[in-house]
């Protein structure tokens, strides 16, 4: 793989406070409305879990309670957290070495806020392809474009942008 392979990044432009972008990344009742719509749950200190637990759709289709995990690395409200993470949605992607997912929140000008969220996926070749979006089979696929549209819609709307990709 290349070092556009391993190392991803996605930045979005959110008319919304930095603490609004924290809670819901953070946060399970904002992120059960978005994205795949996992309800995570975080210790958000350096060494603390990270766990995002399957919603009714995905549960259906027979994912596992925990359909990701991970260990927070830095946690500095509302700016700035680094975690590993890995998929166990399916044994081939819970095969996969733990990523490391970088969200840095700052702010913009005009009420807006930047976020860009940096996914070093070395060793998940699978899962790369997923985050790409390359990967259109049941369950997967819209990657980090599909998750931040729709965070983005949320938060400036307050309306659910629909799933596009899997079970939601």
């Amino acid at each position: 793989m290349t070092q556009s392979d391993t190392i991803q990044i996605y930045r979005v432009y959110i008319r919304a406070t930095p603490e609004a972008i924290w809670e819901a990344i953070t946060n399970p009742e904002w992120t059960a409305q978005h994205g795949y719509a996992p309800l995570v749950e975080y210790e958000l200190r350096p060494g603390g879990g990270f766990r995002a637990h399957a919603n009714d759709g995905m549960k259906a289709s027979g994912c596992p309670d925990v359909i990701s995990d991970g260990e927070v690395i830095l946690a500095v409200p509302p700016r700035k957290l680094i975690q590993t993470w890995r998929m166990t949605m399916t044994p081939e992607l819970a095969s996969e070495a733990f990523t490391r997912l970088t969200y840095e929140i700052d702010p913009a000008l005009g009420g807006v806020t930047k976020l860009t969220v940096t996914h070093d996926v070395t060793g998940a070749p699978m899962w790369a392809g997923v985050l790409r979006g390359d990967s259109k089979s049941s369950g997967v696929g819209g990657g980090w474009s599909e998750i931040l549209s729709g965070l983005k819609t949320l938060l400036e709307t307050g309306q659910q942008l629909p799933f596009q990709s899997g079970p939601a």
